[in-house]
């Protein structure tokens, strides 16, 4: 592929996957990976720091949907529903690609650095959902807790979802989490 061919950043991603797979995240550098995208080393930097950022390019978008539907959420929804609706959001943005998926999280699994970096993300990820929560009015303890669940809820949903079937809906699998934490308090 030429430099000048549309969608860089996502060649570089999907270049990345297919190498990290295939001869492991230490084994490849960025020099290979632009390769395989058809761009310089120089292109890849323009859009990640590293070859570790290029796996949770997604994080941003991701955090900013749950957010924005968790903020859209009628004012009377209580914490936990609001959440909920900040985890069909999430569904909808990274659920239609199981595959993609599966081999994404078992590279992230397979090495310490990576792991830590996406317990990284999901951490953010409880900050803005609290911080939703709080504009909301919801009290900061209370806030803080529903969001954590939410997360935690996510973290278990999105891992029973890549380890089950192909044709499985990430959304109906984070709802019977949710409604399988919600039965645990009962």
């Amino acid at each position: 592929m030429a430099r000048w061919e549309p969608d860089a950043a996502g060649r570089l991603r999907e270049a990345a996957l297919d190498l990290y797979v295939a001869q492991g995240y230490e084994q490849t550098t960025v020099t290979e990976i632009a390769g395989r995208a058809g761009v310089t080393a120089r292109t890849f930097f323009r859009h990640y720091a590293d070859k570790r950022e290029v796996l949770f390019a997604g994080a941003e978008p991701l955090e900013a949907g749950m957010v924005a539907a968790l903020a859209d959420a009628p004012p009377d929804t209580a914490p936990l529903e609001a959440v909920g609706a900040a985890l069909d959001a999430a569904a909808e943005l990274i659920g239609g690609d199981h595959a993609h998926s599966r081999r994404r999280q078992s590279v992230i699994a397979a090495h310490p650095e990576l792991h830590e970096r996406e317990l990284i993300k999901m951490s953010r990820m409880a900050d803005a959902l609290t911080r939703g929560l709080a504009d909301r009015g919801v009290p900061p303890d209370q806030a803080r807790l529903a969001a954590e669940a939410g997360i935690a809820v996510f973290r278990i949903g999105f891992e029973r979802w890549v380890a089950g079937p192909s044709k499985g809906d990430l959304a109906t699998v984070l709802r019977e989490s949710l409604d399988q934490l919600r039965g645990l308090a009962s």
